[in-house]
C-alpha cells in the first residue's frame, strides 16, 4: 500500500477509543503518531483489562490495539512545567495536534489552541468531544453509548414501535467511537490538503453526537419533514417483500435488498422452488406485489424456514438480486470477500503474541494497510526525548522527578 501520510507527524493527547482510533488510522497510512500518556497509568483504556469492564483474554488487549496501532508512546506529566515544556517542544515539530480533552481541562492543562499555536502557528488543531464545542453541554464528558447512540436518535430508532421495551445497547464496543474516528481522520486529511494549498491551518472539530446525527442523516431529514420521530414499525418494514430478512430452519437469517421487486421476483421464486408465486395474480406486477406485500412476505417466510442457511447459500448463489447471509463477527473474519480484500490483518503484540485487527477501511493503490502493534506504556519515551536533544542525565533527572515514566 502507498503510505500516503508518510512525513506527517501527529501529537496526540487523548484516551479511550474515539480520538485515538483516528490517529491510529493515520498511522496505518504512514503518519508518525506520538501518543502522550498519563505518567503513571497511561491511557485509561489500558485499565479495562484489569477492571473486568471488557472481556479481554489471550494475552492481547485487542481493544487497546485497535485504537493505538502503530504509535509511539511517551508517558508525561502535563501538570508539571517541565512536562508541559516537553509537550510544547514536540508540538513545534508536528503537523497535527489531536485531543479529546474537554474545554475546561484543555484550559487547565494549557493545551488549548492558543497554547499549542504559540509554539507552532501552522499546526492543525483537532478536537474530538461528546456533544460539540458550543452549547450548554460542551464541557460535559460523554461516551459513544450516550452521545452517538442515545442522544443522536439511533437507539430510539432501533426500538420496535409495538410496545414497551428496553433501550438497545450498541452492537459492539467502540461502535460510535470507530465511526467517529473515521470522520476525524477524513477531516484531518482534508485540513492537511487545505494547508498545503492555502497555508491556512484549520481547527478541526468532530463530536460523537455530530457523527451519530450524520449517520442518521436521512432519517433525521425525514423526521423534520414529516414531524414524527423515526422508529421501527411492528414486524419490520414489509412494503417490499424483497427488502426484508427471513429466518432459516436452523435459526439463521437471510437479508434481501432488491429495490426493483418486479425485476427479481420471478427469478427468486424459481430458485427457491416456488415458480407458482411468480404467476400468482396477487404478485403479478408492482402494484399487486405492493398491495399484497404482507402475503408475499408470509409466503417467503415459509419457504426460507424450510431449509438451513447452508442450503440457501448454495441455492441462491446464482441469484442476480442483492442478498446476503446475516453473519456473525467470527464468520466475517473468514468471509471470502474479507480474505480476498485483506479486511482483517494478522500481527503480533509487544510480547510476540499473534492476533488479528480489522484493517483501515480505505485502501490506496489496491493494497490494504498493514497495522503496526500498539506501544507499551512509555515504550518510546527515551528515544523521543533524545530526538528533542535531551541527554541521558537530563532524562534520568526527569524520571526521578516523575515528569516522565
Amino acid at each position: 500500500m502507498t503510505a500516503i501520510m508518510t512525513g506527517v507527524r501527529v501529537l496526540e493527547v487523548a484516551e479511550h477509543t474515539f480520538v485515538p482510533a483516528a490517529s491510529a488510522l493515520l498511522a496505518d497510512w504512514g503518519a508518525e503518531v506520538i501518543k502522550i500518556e498519563h505518567v503513571e497509568r497511561g491511557d485509561a483504556m489500558r485499565g479495562l483489562a484489569s477492571t473486568g469492564t471488557a472481556p479481554i483474554a489471550g494475552g492481547v488487549h485487542v481493544l487497546l490495539e485497535h485504537s493505538n496501532r502503530g504509535k509511539r508512546s511517551l508517558a508525561l506529566d502535563l501538570t508539571t512545567e517541565q512536562g508541559l515544556k516537553i509537550l510544547y517542544e514536540l508540538a513545534a515539530t508536528c503537523d497535527i495536534f489531536l485531543t479529546n480533552k474537554l474545554p475546561s481541562v484543555r484550559t487547565k492543562l494549557r493545551i488549548d489552541v492558543e497554547d499549542i499555536r504559540a509554539h507552532n502557528p501552522t499546526i492543525i488543531y483537532a478536537r474530538g468531544v461528546g456533544q460539540g464545542e458550543r452549547g450548554p453541554d460542551a464541557d460535559r464528558g460523554s461516551y459513544d453509548f450516550l452521545a452517538f447512540w442515545g442522544r443522536a436518535g439511533i437507539a430510539a430508532a432501533m426500538m420496535m414501535d409495538d410496545g414497551p421495551g428496553r433501550v438497545p445497547f450498541p452492537p459492539a464496543p467502540g461502535f460510535g467511537d470507530s465511526i467517529g474516528a473515521m470522520t476525524i481522520a477524513g477531516g484531518l486529511m482534508g485540513a492537511l490538503f487545505h494547508r498545503e494549498r492555502t497555508g491556512h491551518a484549520a481547527i478541526v472539530d468532530v463530536s460523537l453526537m455530530g457523527a451519530g446525527m450524520w449517520s442518521m442523516g436521512q432519517a433525521i431529514a425525514l423526521s423534520g419533514q414529516l414531524g414524527i420521530p423515526w422508529a421501527q414499525p411492528p414486524g419490520g418494514r414489509t412494503g417490499n417483500p424483497l427488502v426484508n430478512s427471513y429466518e432459516t430452519s436452523d435459526g439463521r437469517f437471510l437479508s434481501f435488498s432488491c429495490l426493483q421487486v418486479t425485476r427479481y421476483w420471478a427469478e427468486l421464486c424459481g430458485l427457491v422452488g416456488r415458480p407458482d408465486l411468480a404467476t400468482d395474480p396477487r404478485f403479478a406486477d408492482f402494484a399487486t406485489i405492493s398491495a399484497n406485500a404482507a402475503e408475499a412476505t408470509k409466503e417467503l417466510r415459509a419457504v426460507f424456514g424450510s431449509a438451513p442457511l447452508a442450503e440457501w447459500r448454495d441455492r441462491l448463489r446464482p441469484f442476480s438480486g442483492q442478498w446476503t447471509a446475516v453473519q456473525t463477527t467470527l464468520e466475517a473474519i473468514t468471509d471470502p470477500q474479507a480474505v480476498a480484500n485483506g479486511y482483517v490483518q494478522s500481527l503480533e503484540n509487544a510480547a510476540g503474541t499473534p492476533f488479528q485487527l480489522v484493517a483501515a477501511p480505505v485502501q490506496f493503490d489496491e493494497q490494504p494497510a498493514q497495522p503496526g502493534r500498539a506501544p507499551e506504556l512509555n515504550e518510546h519515551g527515551d528515544a523521543i526525548l533524545a530526538e528533542l536533544g535531551y541527554d541521558w542525565d537530563t532524562v534520568v533527572a526527569l524520571k526521578v522527578d516523575g515528569v516522565v515514566a
